[in-house]
C-alpha cells in the first residue's frame, strides 16, 4: 500500500498532481482551440464556445429538484455523460480520420474537452445518483 504525505488542508500530493495535470490539459485544449479559431474563423469560435458551455446545460433538466450544490436526480445521467472526457476525445479522434473538411466541429470538441479539464482542475467531477458531488 502506498501512503501519500498530506499537504495543505489535508490534501495529498496525488490530489495536487491531478489538479496540475488537469490544468495543463485545460491550457492545452484552450491553446489548441485558439489555434483552430485563429486559422478557421468565426464558426470555429462559435462552436468552441458553444461546446464549452453545453455540458453544464444538463443541469437545467431537473432544476426544480436540485439546489444547494445538488443536481436533480433526473439530470445526473445526462450531466455525467456530458462530463466524461472519453466521449469528446473519441469523437475528436474519429473526426481527425474522417473525410470531413470543416474545422469548426473539431474546435467545438476541443471546447468540450477544455470544459471537462477546467471542471476537474477546480475539483468538480461526476455526480452521484442523488445529484451530490462524488467523493
Amino acid at each position: 500500500m502506498v501512503q501519500v504525505a498530506a499537504m495543505d488542508g489535508g490534501r495529498s500530493s496525488l490530489w495536487w498532481t491531478a489538479r496540475v495535470g488537469w490544468a495543463a490539459l485545460w491550457a492545452f485544449y484552450a491553446a489548441f482551440a485558439g489555434v483552430e479559431v485563429w486559422n478557421h474563423g468565426v464558426l470555429a469560435l462559435v462552436m468552441a464556445v458553444g461546446f464549452f458551455v453545453a455540458p453544464d446545460l444538463a443541469m437545467i433538466i431537473d432544476a426544480k429538484n436540485g439546489g444547494q450544490g445538488r443536481l436533480g436526480p433526473r439530470a445526473v445521467p445526462f450531466y455525467n455523460a456530458a462530463h466524461r472526457s472519453v466521449i469528446p476525445l473519441a469523437l475528436a479522434v474519429a473526426y481527425s480520420f474522417s473525410p470531413l473538411d470543416s474545422a469548426a466541429p473539431f474546435a467545438g470538441l476541443l471546447g468540450w474537452l477544455g470544459h471537462i479539464a477546467m471542471d476537474r482542475t477546480f475539483g468538480y467531477g461526476l455526480r452521484a445518483a442523488d445529484g451530490s458531488r462524488r467523493g
